[in-house]
């Protein structure tokens, strides 16, 4: 089955025409040259990125071939999703000022605050469990033996004799081991690490995001391991297992069918606040006299497209928010 859809994306993608004219702010699209300019802009404000050209024969011509998708290795996951489940105490009240300035929104409002008593408490409650796991431990009473019943040297056997090896027998005196029914404690931070694509999607016209991860022993993790970390409303849904156009590799793969028009409304929205906060800022010029003619304009203000794909990295980082790829600067 995975052959089959493979090979309709092929064949669907080939017969696409390729993107001419820039979309960039009426429909969320941007062209290869767009992707290419995004690219190199998001290698230049964050290293970690590198640009790869892939298996030669899976090369797409549109593209240059040393610049055919985008990658950062070994990108930490500390959590899975469901940890980061939202619940009564994650709360936000929204707090009105009475300045008159915007209001303010205080998280975790649902939080019952704790006093230093109680943190005290917490701690020697610790401390409880702690040595009632001290009190699970065995000693052996050491026996003395009265010196006849010392055996003689020489009837000691070598080991080089013993055939049947050496079998290490439990420590009764060693802590247990903490576990849960799932299987090692959950206080121990199991690090996964993901590798992360970026390449051009030529029939949505728009980038696509995908993922291969890594368990804390660099074992490659399962379908079902990788969404764990993926927020359950998009899992096996937005997100599936594809082959990756660039590699002989599947991966799991962010689905662009929406990134055009939601790449939209967010550059829209980010350029309707940066024209608000320029246009209160050329007010304050104009009164204090330093206002030039020949000053920056509002449109110097707006999303630029080589800006795309730091924008890009801000909404997928919804879909994946324990990947911790995002490490661009406000750009």
């Amino acid at each position: 089955m995975n052959s089959v859809q493979t090979l309709f994306f092929g064949i669907r993608e080939y017969l696409s025409p390729v993107l001419k004219n820039s979309k960039f702010k009426e429909t969320g699209c941007i062209t290869p040259e767009e992707f290419i300019a995004a690219g190199d802009f998001l290698v230049y404000k964050c290293p970690t990125w590198n640009w790869e050209s892939g298996e030669v024969t899976k090369r797409r011509d549109y593209l240059p071939s040393e610049k055919q998708f985008l990658i950062t290795r070994n990108v930490p996951c500390l959590r899975r999703v469901k940890q980061m489940e939202y619940t009564d105490e994650d709360a936000e009240t929204q707090i009105e000022t009475q300045d008159g300035e915007e209001a303010w929104v205080a998280t975790h409002s649902g939080r019952v605050t704790t006093n230093i008593e109680e943190i005290a408490q917490q701690i020697e409650g610790d401390e409880d469990e702690i040595t009632k796991q001290l009190s699970k431990v065995v000693l052996d009473v050491a026996i003395e033996k009265d010196d006849d019943n010392i055996p003689d040297i020489d009837d000691i056997p070598d080991i080089d004799d013993i055939e049947e090896g050496v079998v290490e027998e439990d420590d009764p005196s060693a802590l247990p081991i903490p576990t849960t029914e799932d299987g090692p404690s959950n206080k121990i931070l199991q690090v996964r690490t993901y590798d992360v694509f970026i390449t051009y999607d030529k029939y949505y016209q728009t980038p696509r995001m995908w993922l291969y991860g890594y368990d804390e022993h660099r074992r490659p993790l399962t379908s079902t391991q990788t969404f764990e970390d993926i927020v359950q409303d998009y899992a096996k849904k937005t997100v599936t297992i594809e082959t990756h156009p660039h590699l002989n590799m599947s991966l799991a793969s962010i689905h662009p069918c929406r990134h055009a028009p939601v790449m939209k409304k967010i550059i829209e929205k980010m350029n309707e606040e940066s024209v608000k906060k320029f246009e209160i800022l050329q007010q304050k010029l104009e009164q204090s006299g330093a206002l030039t003619p020949n000053g920056p304009q509002a449109e110097q203000a707006q999303v630029r497209v080589d800006q795309y794909l730091i924008v890009f990295l801000k909404f997928m980082s919804s879909v994946v928010p324990t990947i911790d790829y995002d490490h661009t600067i406000s750009a």
